[in-house]
């Protein structure tokens, strides 16, 4: 026994009492000098500190059955009565969670919530802070009523063929401004809102072109073509109990198609020349109209005066036609005393004074006051 105790004794270098080495004392007895640093410390191990809540739930969480003895659950989870109350714990803060996040809506200014129970509806939402049954029981779709929404025509810069009431095509291009009147006819009525306002839209845009001129869809007339599709459109969501409400349509383009820009400038100046020409006929028409009316009244004139006195009147007419023909030939007037005929140059001759007839002999010109008075006795 003396053998196998020496054998089991404990070594020295761990012994409590430890002998003096390179270091000097342990500082046990009061011996200056550093400490051993293997020795224990002056009073012995520090008792290890007591394990808090969460290192026992730790430990538990990673133990298993098969190993260190542990009681441990199904994927290393605990088990037992800790365990079910564990479970319990996070089932409650899970299930408050979920009440909190599908009870409570906030539902701004602008907005309104429809309510569904079971997918029936049960009620449409006010702005503010509202409660309802949690999910899955009540559902809460959230729209904007007041947000204006803008569809164009076409999307991107493709080409919008339109065909006309006389037979034209034109690229039309304009915009459809719509909101929400009744959330709840919104929500249920519509499954695709957005198309459904476009093929509305688009749909009463043609109808109402079809019966528009060119003129009118591409000049003045597309104040009144807007106006028509806006309440077209509105008619038929009418009737589809969409719960939308249109704001407006603006044209914002309407021309030839970009393929026949040429051939339409050419039937528009064609146009415009055909009708210059007729308003230049029609011009001729009054002023050829105005001159026979004053001929014709002229002639009525000249008719009274020739019931009254035929003959002078006839006299008159005839010195009248005389001197308005005879004024535009050139003519010479020869006297001739004894009847003698000269021979005259016709082709070479003109209108010559008369000296006699224009200068006046000086007695004759005293001679003449004398007759006048004669004969005035």
């Amino acid at each position: 026994m003396t053998i196998f105790s020496r054998w089991f004794r404990r070594p020295d270098i761990l012994a409590t009492e430890t002998p003096k080495g390179p270091w000097g004392g342990s500082g046990d007895d009061g011996n200056s000098g550093p400490r051993n640093p293997w020795a224990l410390p002056p009073g012995g191990r520090k008792p290890a500190a007591k394990p808090t809540a969460l290192d026992e739930f730790l430990r538990k969480a990673r133990g298993s059955g098969g190993g260190g003895g542990g009681t441990g659950g199904f994927g290393g989870l605990p088990s037992g009565a800790n365990a079910r109350a564990l479970w319990a714990i996070g089932v409650a803060i899970i299930a408050v969670v979920w009440i909190l996040f599908t009870s409570v809506h906030q539902i701004g200014p602008q907005q309104r919530g429809v309510v569904t129970y079971f997918g029936k509806y049960a009620g449409t939402l006010d702005p503010g802070i509202r409660l309802t049954m949690p999910a899955p029981i009540a559902d809460v779709a959230v729209v904007d009523v007041q947000k204006i929404r803008t569809d164009n025509f076409p999307v991107g810069d493709g080409e919008n063929l339109t065909l006309t009431g006389d037979q034209n095509i034109i690229d039309l291009a304009y915009s459809v401004r719509w909101d929400i009147s009744d959330p709840r006819d919104y929500v249920f009525q519509l499954a695709e809102p957005n198309d459904t306002v476009r093929a509305a839209a688009e749909s009463a845009m043609r109808a109402v072109v079809a019966t528009t001129t060119l003129d009118q869809a591409i000049g003045t007339g597309r104040t009144v073509i807007e106006q028509r599709v806006a309440e077209l459109t509105q008619q038929i969501l009418n009737d589809y109990k969409s719960g939308v409400r249109i704001q407006g349509v603006a044209i914002k383009q309407a021309a030839a198609p970009a393929r026949i820009v040429e051939d339409f400038n050419a039937v528009t100046a064609a146009q415009q020349e055909a009708i210059a020409n007729l308003n230049q006929s029609k011009s001729y028409a009054q002023q050829v109209v105005a001159r026979a009316q004053g001929e014709a009244a002229s002639f009525d004139k000249v008719y009274e005066q020739y019931k009254l006195a035929p003959e002078v009147t006839r006299r008159r007419m005839y010195y009248e036609t005389m001197e308005a023909v005879l004024a535009k030939s050139d003519k010479t007037i020869v006297e001739t005393p004894g009847g003698v005929v000269p021979y005259l140059p016709l082709s070479n001759a003109k209108r010559l004074p008369n000296p006699e007839a224009t200068t006046p002999a000086p007695a004759a010109a005293a001679a003449a006051p004398q007759a006048q008075s004669g004969a005035a006795q």
